[in-house]
């Protein structure tokens, strides 16, 4: 398959991509990493008339510490830069656990943070991982730009609230609080295929042993990544017996995910699998808290 005819630009700087943005409007598409965006072209799924190519934007490219223990991660870094950075693995290790689920390592050499993100796939790890970590994502255009939390990014199916003007440029992670565990889990039906259903978690311990907060998303059983606030709110306060575990993982499987059916599985095992892999994820991010 070959793609619809497109205009094609190659800007080397962010301002030149923001203002071809400008220019085109909802006629441009964005090609960070190209992994998802290609085959789409391919299939005639999607026939944008312009193409911006941010892969000459050299400034896109970067992983930086933040104040406090934090990250400041540009929109352009690529998948695979992610697994292997010494800096990930130290100050963000949910986020480094995660990266070696998403597809083959080929895929990760060419695909970027920001492209998987703005993508807002339902099954796209990084996605629901940007929830649990309280991600805040900078986003410009040529007039402006705005800070948005990762909880008010996505906001349907393949949908977020970036303007066809607007560029994500940055991912700002905060430091993980003390006494924190975390944990990535994922059921395919051949590795590295896209999850069924995946989950991502983090658990943080008071002084005496209670979860003083909780973050759960899960990905693969929604319109998109699904922060499921019903089942971290239930955890909140009490002491993370396996029962607890057990009842919130319950309210996950029955109160927060909305999975549908299709042709890899039903709503009813999707819901099954959240069920099983809350379970096995927050009991492992207590434990990792537990002796933090």
């Amino acid at each position: 398959m070959k793609p619809a005819p497109f205009e094609y630009y190659a800007p080397a700087t962010a301002d030149e991509a923001l203002a071809r943005l400008a220019e085109h409007g909802w006629d441009a598409k964005v090609l960070a990493g190209g992994q998802s965006l290609v085959p789409l072209m391919n299939f005639r799924l999607s026939q944008p008339a312009v193409i911006v190519d941010l892969n000459n934007v050299s400034q896109l490219f970067y992983i930086r510490p933040d104040d406090g223990g934090g990250l400041r991660l540009g929109a352009m870094t690529r998948q695979h830069t992610l697994e292997h950075h010494p800096l990930i693995s130290e100050r963000s290790p949910l986020l480094h656990e995660t990266i070696p689920n998403i597809a083959y390592p080929q895929i990760r050499s060419r695909g970027t943070l920001g492209g998987s993100i703005a993508h807002a796939d339902p099954a796209a790890e990084l996605a629901a991982v940007s929830l649990v970590l309280n991600a805040r994502f900078r986003l410009r255009s040529q007039s402006a730009e705005r800070w948005v939390p990762a909880g008010e990014f996505f906001v349907g199916l393949f949908m977020t609230v970036l303007e066809p003007e607007e560029l994500l440029v940055e991912i700002a992670l905060p430091p993980m609080p003390e006494r924190s565990g975390w944990s990535f889990m994922e059921v395919t039906r051949r590795h590295h295929d896209f999850a069924m259903a995946g989950i991502a978690a983090m658990v943080t311990l008071d002084d005496a042993g209670r979860c003083s907060e909780a973050r759960i998303a899960f990905l693969s059983v929604g319109d998109g990544p699904v922060d499921a606030r019903q089942a971290s709110a239930a955890l909140e306060g009490q002491e993370v017996t396996e029962e607890a575990i057990l009842s919130a993982a319950e309210i996950a499987a029955s109160a927060d995910v909305d999975p549908g059916n299709d042709i890899h599985a039903s709503a009813e095992y999707r819901r099954h699998l959240a069920r099983v892999l809350a379970v096995r994820a927050l009991t492992q991010a207590v434990q990792r808290a537990s002796e933090s």
